[in-house]
């Protein structure tokens, strides 16, 4: 093969592989994203969440995590943490508020959000991660994984780190519905029909024993779920006749045939929207 061929695919070669990433001015903003193809961390100028003390009925979980991550923004050990349980009880709006309560005081502690179908590429996020001097909370949303899903073993990478170890500088964050972050009759279904039941599942329910710390969230009941309400009214400026309140909230939860944070504040948006009040 001649020279000028050699030439051609050295060039297709390099055409074809992604260029590395430059290591991101983290000082631009205060959270991130993480972005395969090309791999990059986005900026995000305005991050989307509310503020700490309107998280409503879920005491005991924003205090322990809040505790959690000032001992790591101060530069102290800190566990990973599991948020899980009801849906649309402020799993992730918790992480977000946590991280915008403390990022004032301490602004090395960034969030870097990273999406579950693109855990594989974990491994590279945290060697960018590495080695910087500012403190990074790992996030990924509703986190979960079925029977044939092989995601879940490039999530050891963060939890256990390999022979590197994780960074001194992350800590993960995770929200899911599931408790052991897969559905309980395909748990039931492998134990089953495994010659060895037991380690059949065990590498996989175990992978929520690696997070230090769970937090439960649970369905809020009738008074919880007026609390949220009035504590939006409050913190935006929107009057209505509390007898009016109640029974408009509570006509719009049995629509919805359910109670959470989410219905919570779906219905505040309405009223809100009816009574002239923009949401910034």
């Amino acid at each position: 093969m001649d020279q000028i061929a050699l030439t051609r695919i050295a060039e297709a070669l390099e055409r074809m592989s992604p260029a590395p990433l430059e290591t991101p001015d983290f000082n631009a903003a205060s959270a991130f994203v993480w972005h395969v193809g090309p791999e990059r961390l986005e900026p995000v100028e305005s991050v989307n969440r509310v503020d700490l003390e309107l998280l409503v009925g879920i005491n005991r979980s924003r205090d322990t995590l809040l505790e959690n991550t000032r001992r790591f923004a101060q530069g102290f050990a800190a566990n990973n943490a599991l948020l899980w349980g009801a849906r649309g009880m402020g799993k992730s709006s918790l992480v977000k508020a946590v991280h915008g309560a403390l990022a004032a005081d301490h602004p090395q502690l960034k969030l870097v959000e990273l999406q579950r179908e693109d855990l594989p590429s974990v491994a590279r996020l945290l060697g960018h991660l590495r080695g910087s001097e500012h403190r990074f909370i790992l996030f990924c949303d509703d986190l979960s994984f079925s029977h044939d899903d092989q995601h879940y073993k490039s999530l050891k990478a963060v939890l256990d780190g390999g022979i590197e170890g994780r960074p001194e500088n992350v800590v993960f964050y995770a929200t899911s519905n599931r408790r052991h972050l897969m559905p309980r009759d395909m748990i039931e279904n492998e134990r089953s029909s495994a010659i060895n039941p037991s380690e059949a599942v065990e590498e996989k329910v175990s992978l929520s024993d690696r997070f230090g710390l769970w937090l439960g969230f649970h369905p809020c009941d009738q008074d919880e779920y007026l609390a949220m309400i009035e504590g939006y009214c409050a913190a935006y400026g929107v009057e209505v006749d509390a007898e009016e309140l109640r029974a408009e909230a509570v006509e719009w939860q049995a629509t919805r045939g359910a109670r959470s944070g989410r219905v919570a504040w779906q219905f505040f948006t309405d009223l809100a929207g009816r009574h002239g009040v923009a949401l910034r």
